[in-house]
């Protein structure tokens, strides 16, 4: 019963028009606004970098964890021998202060713990919010009071906080980038279980829900079958943002000294020490936080194009390359237009009625 209500979930579209054309849509409205295709394209940089990052090093012919002390002097507190901070053709970007390890291996590392901590996070959060949300919507009463409590707990709580005194108490044998990830995932859901829940609570008001329900079909069922695919565009615009929030976390766990643990390279755990290094070697500090800087920047307004994209009636956020001068024209022409066959009808009713009355007086006459 409810297949056959499924034109209803989207009023005023034509059921005939296949699954795919939503997708369709959804990249042509990505592909119009340059700034997320620039988004796009650096994040998917970083993300190929990350993958290669063994071929890169082996192109360099060096490795993260290596120790270089000949690069050192030590006479001078551990500042690298040679210019720029050591850079040459057998360290491309350099060394590390007091270590010699190589900067370049440790950066395009460091972007696979960071990138992979914030997705991994990301997911974590994605999964227990939505089925948290659901869950509460769905449930009856006393079900929806304890599921909703419980995240206001959590969204109650500071995330810093509570990461730093739970990646304090853990034994350091456990892994680090896993635990990090573990610990913003289980703590920063509570968002995403409120959206999915009020956005739950909405949809299962609709037509075709009500028709599943009506069919015999189980909660599960409703939910898989019928929810869900309603529920993909807030979840997909919602996780975007989280991806460079939880980069940010992760770096600043690091830097704090409760995140990535060396020999493990991370770019918040780079910045830790690197403060005090940056005259001598600037690159230190200007690399990984370059690097962060850039990320976050990048998966920002990627996730406010996909949330533009997704919903096209909430204009971007972002005034740069978002098309919003051309359909501003394009709304002052369809209203110019508008105005003008107004305009034009009024004057033909108004020779209309001339002419009316003309050939009243006629016909008195």
């Amino acid at each position: 019963m409810s297949e056959a209500l499924v034109a209803s979930r989207a009023p005023g579209t034509d059921a005939s028009v296949p699954g795919a054309s939503g997708a369709r849509q959804f990249w042509r409205r990505l592909r119009a606004q340059r700034a997320a295709l620039v988004a796009a394209g650096i994040v998917a940089l970083l993300v190929l970098v990350a993958l290669a990052a063994p071929l890169l090093t082996a192109i360099e012919g060096q490795d993260p964890t290596t120790y270089h002390p000949s690069l050192i002097d030590s006479a001078r507190g551990g500042v690298p021998v040679g210019s720029l901070g050591g850079i040459g053709g057998d360290h491309w970007l350099g060394v590390e202060p007091q270590t010699g390890r190589d900067l370049f291996a440790r950066l395009v590392y460091g972007a696979r713990v960071s990138l992979g901590v914030a997705l991994a996070a990301t997911l974590v959060q994605v999964f227990i919010g939505v089925v948290v949300g659901v869950a509460a919507a769905l449930g009856n009463r006393w079900v929806d009071q304890l599921l909703s409590r419980a995240t206001d707990i959590i969204v109650a709580m500071p995330l810093m906080i509570m990461s730093l005194a739970l990646l304090a108490i853990v034994p350091s044998s456990f892994p680090r980038p896993v635990l990090v990830a573990l610990v913003i995932g289980l703590i920063a859901w509570g968002n995403i279980a409120k959206i999915v829940r009020a956005q739950t609570l909405t949809l299962k008001e609709l037509d075709y829900v009500s028709a599943a329900r009506l069919s015999g079909w189980g909660a599960w069922r409703i939910a898989r079958r019928e929810l869900l695919p309603g529920l993909a565009a807030p979840v997909i615009t919602y996780s975007a943002l989280l991806v460079p929030q939880n980069i940010s976390v992760e770096a600043a766990l690091s830097f704090l000294g409760v995140g990535v643990k060396p020999p493990t390279p991370s770019w918040g755990q780079m910045l830790t020490s690197a403060d005090v290094w940056y005259q001598a070697a600037p690159q230190y500090l200007l690399l990984p936080a370059g690097a962060l800087f850039v990320t976050v920047l990048a998966l920002t307004v990627l996730g406010d194009g996909v949330r533009t994209a997704l919903d096209p009636r909430a204009a971007s956020r972002l005034r740069v390359g978002t098309g919003r001068r051309r359909e501003a024209k394009a709304d002052a022409g369809a209203s110019a237009d508008a105005t003008t066959a107004d305009a034009s009808a009024g004057t033909a009713d108004a020779r209309h009625g001339t002419a009316d009355a003309s050939a009243t007086k006629e016909v008195k006459a």
